[in-house]
């Protein structure tokens, strides 16, 4: 199963708790790049760029997509490589947690580590984000789920009926 959606939609968070629910190992493909590298996904954009950085999240969903018994949580920005689209698509049955970007923004707007963001209206940049991948989410998903932001428990039990109804408690 794989998880698709805008930085802050609690991919993450749900990502663990559906993995724990279902038995099944979790994997955040930004935080197994940053165990991969040695680095933060911050540093790689920094360093590299951001074509560098969505370069190395293609090939390493690519590797993560094959992979059994996994609840894969993506990148907000990787459904823009239509490779990457495809592939999630093809491999496994994917989840878009649907957030508006005022809703990520509150979620994610103490922590500095979203190099996206680190512009004068983090919000407008967000908005602009979601206006740019909305499409991109829903075309690869085959379920949409609202990721609501003080219910990650329900989300999964909503998640858990749409996969297989005798899953949910």
């Amino acid at each position: 199963m794989f998880l698709v959606g805008l930085m802050g939609a609690g991919k993450t968070t749900i990502g663990q708790l559906l993995a724990k629910r279902l038995n099944l190992r979790f994997l955040d493909s930004d935080h197994v790049l940053e165990e991969r590298t040695g680095v933060s996904v911050s540093t790689i954009f920094e360093i590299e760029g951001e074509a560098a950085f969505r370069l190395r999240e293609t090939q390493l969903i690519d590797e993560l997509s094959v992979e059994r018994g996994v609840v894969l949580s993506t990148g907000g920005g990787a459904v823009g490589e239509l490779l990457t689209r495809q592939r999630l698509h093809e491999r496994g049955f994917v989840v878009y947690l649907h957030t508006t970007p005022e809703t990520a923004f509150e979620r994610i707007r103490r922590k500095g580590e979203r190099p996206l963001l680190r512009v004068d209206d983090p919000l407008a940049k967000l908005r602009a984000l979601y206006t740019a991948r909305h499409p991109l989410y829903q075309q690869t998903a085959h379920a949409t789920v609202e990721s609501y932001r003080d219910r990650p428990q329900s989300v999964v039990t909503e998640i858990c009926r749409l996969i297989e109804p005798s899953v949910s408690p």
